[in-house]
């Protein structure tokens, strides 16, 4: 049977530069490790120079002419250059598509199932395709299916922007959204309010005295302070 191949990561490609003796230019502008000038020399003294401090001569500017060539450890160079690669990779935002399919006469029940998806979708900061599927003569009522992106767009709008409006491509309407600043932040209105009015209660509850019992009179302010003194 044959073996599976493995298919490698794509990891993102390092420009080498050529160094010491692959380096063909009969004269280089030499930099030494610290950044320092050492003018134009010949290609053998550049590199007497490098093997003396025992580090590599690395061509950083082929193009220029003479090439520029520094003094420096080519292998903390090359690790140095790797990480940065990786913390770039690490820093890129990679956009993620889902993609909801509708028809025209669906029901309510179906609607809210589906919008809760791209609720879901739009939370997780991810782009949503929405794409109504005509069937038969639903074709010849495309006002329906435009109407329905719309409205779910609208019960959207807070978390979702529309970032292409809804286009009839054959058979299909597609509309694209994306997440708006506001998506993936858990914001409660509701439980934030009925919290802030608890506290507040509670503040007063606490700077009051205890609610009368019965048929007792409430005692005028003065007397609560002393009763509470």
């Amino acid at each position: 049977m044959r073996p599976r191949r493995r298919v490698e990561p794509t990891r993102p490609v390092i420009p080498h530069s050529r160094i010491n003796e692959d380096i063909r230019a009969p004269q280089v502008r030499l930099v030494d490790e610290n950044g320092g000038q050492l003018g134009v020399k010949p290609i053998k003294e550049a590199l007497d120079y490098a093997h003396g401090k025992d580090l590599d001569l690395v061509e950083v500017a082929a193009q220029a002419a003479p090439p520029v060539a520094r003094v420096m450890d080519y292998g903390k160079y090359r690790y140095e250059q790797e990480q940065k690669a990786k913390l770039a990779r690490k820093h890129q935002i990679s956009i993620n598509v889902k993609e909801i399919k509708l028809r025209p006469k669906i029901g309510d029940h179906d609607y809210e199932t589906k919008k809760g998806h791209v609720v879901r979708f739009l939370n997780q900061r991810a782009k949503v395709k929405v794409t109504i599927m005509f069937r038969g003569r639903e074709t010849s009522h495309p006002e329906r299916g435009r109407d329905l992106l719309m409205r779910l767009a609208e019960d959207v709008k807070e978390i979702g922007l529309v970032e292409s409006p809804p286009l009839l491509d054959g058979r299909n309407m597609v509309m694209m959204l994306g997440p708006t600043k506001n998506a993936g932040v858990a914001k409660d209105a509701k439980a934030e309010e009925t919290q802030r009015r608890e506290e507040a209660v509670q503040g007063d509850r606490d700077g009051e005295a205890p609610a009368p019992q019965g048929d007792e009179e409430p005692l005028p302010r003065e007397e609560v302070r002393e009763a509470q003194a």
